[in-house]
């Protein structure tokens, strides 16, 4: 696959960011609507019936302030997911998903974790390692301006403020840090120059061929100086035939 292949805009790049935070702000809404609390549905760490929330916390947030943080990360990263990392991006999102939540119960304290701050760690981790392992500039990139814009987010993996989930976060981080290190296939490969292939051969390549021995460049090669004989044909008028012309 080409490098201008792995970079395709579509309508999904968009659409299906729209529809996860679509999602969450619905259920919002009819908890509020209809007076329903869905937060005994989270991660409640090492019984068996918390082992639901690995599925459904992700939709479920406590509070208007919740929600919103999460939103917009939720869309960014998701839809830099979409769009530089097409191969991949469903078996980051569903594996990166189940794996946040599992270690989530398995690292939690005993409270009901919910909330997608865990997926948006592990997307995170995953867009931030997989830039830097993939070294392509455009991947590199994109790890910089998510540490640029979400890199004070690394503080909220300790436990500063007890209101906060971080053993989700941090369950998101190690997730998205082991995917990008895993996921191998399918990834962008950073551009070759033909001196970098295999059967580069100096010789046969047309700019070196225009500097000598000692590094001096010659602008005509010998194979472009043309060789053929030159011909010079006079035409030879006399002076009688001028003056009978008079």
């Amino acid at each position: 696959m080409r490098n201008n292949e792995n970079f395709v805009f579509n309508t999904g790049v968009i659409g299906y960011p729209i529809l996860f935070v679509l999602a969450i702000w619905i259920v919002f809404w009819f908890e509020v609507r209809f007076n329903f609390d869905f937060n005994h549905l989270g991660v409640l760490p090492r019984t068996p019936i918390g082992l639901r929330g690995v599925l459904f916390s992700p939709f479920i947030h406590g509070d208007l302030s919740h929600l919103w943080h999460n939103t917009l990360p939720l869309f960014i990263l998701s839809a830099s997911l979409f769009f530089f990392y097409p191969r991949n991006v469903w078996r980051v999102l569903l594996i990166g998903t189940l794996v946040t939540g599992l270690l989530t119960w398995m690292l939690g304290r005993p409270a009901n974790h919910i909330g997608a701050s865990g997926v948006i760690y592990m997307l995170f981790g995953f867009l931030f390692f997989k830039g830097i392992l993939a070294k392509h500039f455009r991947l590199i990139a994109v790890s910089l301006v998510v540490v640029f814009i979400y890199g004070s987010m690394i503080w909220y993996i300790a436990p500063i403020d007890p209101k906060i989930s971080w053993e989700g976060h941090l369950s998101g981080l190690i997730t998205g840090t082991t995917l990008a290190f895993l996921l191998k296939k399918g990834i962008a490969k950073p551009a070759k120059y033909q001196w970098e292939s295999p059967d580069y051969n100096q010789e046969e390549d047309e700019f070196l061929r225009h500097f000598d021995e000692h590094g001096n460049f010659v602008e005509v090669l010998p194979d472009d100086v043309i060789n053929d004989e030159i011909k010079v044909i006079y035409e030879y008028v006399s002076n009688t035939h001028q003056q009978e012309e008079e």
